[in-house]
């Protein structure tokens, strides 16, 4: 228990990505009645390799050190990853290197999965690739009056 203690307070005394995150492209509220802890993240995507992915992450708590502790981890994590990513993570994964929360501290990092999946659940989906033009479109008969024009003296029949 001392080492989890230990790494938590690392994490409080400097807690990664706290705060309002202006320009997210979505935002996930979470709160658990049953200690009363209320978690918000933010999240921003971007384009990388082709892939929609997550290029900021940050959140606010209102509630125990161990959550506050778990999103400071969680919005580390979160970086690079593209949404269908982000939503496979268990609250377990979310931990980073807290490592397994003890038992009475189990509900601080579902309370940060649930916010991951809240804001993912706000996320729109990536636009569609625009149509490109077939070949079939190319061969379309115009639109309009045809004219024909002969080619070297040939007269149409």
């Amino acid at each position: 228990m001392d080492d989890f203690e230990s790494k938590v307070r690392d994490a409080l005394a400097n807690p990664q990505n706290q705060g309002e995150l202006a320009d997210a492209d979505a935002v996930g509220t979470v709160g658990s009645p049953d200690c009363g802890d209320m978690l918000r993240m933010w999240l921003k995507f971007t384009e990388k390799d082709g892939k929609r992915v997550i290029d900021r992450a940050s959140f606010q708590a209102f509630g125990c050190q161990t959550a506050i502790a778990v999103a400071s981890m969680a919005t580390e994590l979160l970086k690079g990853k593209t949404a269908e990513e982000a939503r496979e993570l268990s609250a377990s994964e979310l931990t980073g290197d807290l490592g397994p929360l003890p038992p009475m501290k189990i509900h601080c990092g579902q309370l940060v999965e649930g916010a991951l999946k809240s804001a993912l659940d706000q996320t729109p989906a990536a636009p569609a690739p625009s149509a490109a033009p077939t070949l079939s479109a190319g061969l379309q008969r115009p639109a309009g009056k045809i004219r024909i024009v002969p080619l070297d003296g040939v007269q149409p029949s």
